[in-house]
């Protein structure tokens, strides 16, 4: 791992990477709440939306996946949380 300046270990999570063009783009479409069963990829095992740099999603498709994933909730199809024993 690599050091930054105070000497403190930088914990990364695993990244897929930044590829030249996100899911979305490459399909040509745009996430909407009736896909919902599609976010999982998107979403970590708290069910927390995780962000652009770690699921390779251009910021356009960030902001539209992020409410489409709110609307889902909303509507029930989404849990906002897990359930934890």
């Amino acid at each position: 791992m690599k050091k930054n300046k105070r000497g403190k270990d930088k914990f990364k999570i695993p990244t897929k990477g930044r590829g030249k063009e996100c899911i979305f783009c490459k399909e040509k479409k745009s996430p909407v709440w009736q896909d919902y069963e599609k976010f999982g990829d998107f979403l970590s095992t708290r069910a927390r939306i995780l962000s652009a740099p770690i699921t390779g999603v251009c910021m356009k498709h960030q902001r539209q996946l992020a409410s489409a994933v709110k609307q889902a909730r909303h509507l029930g199809l989404l849990a906002f949380t897990t359930a934890t024993e």
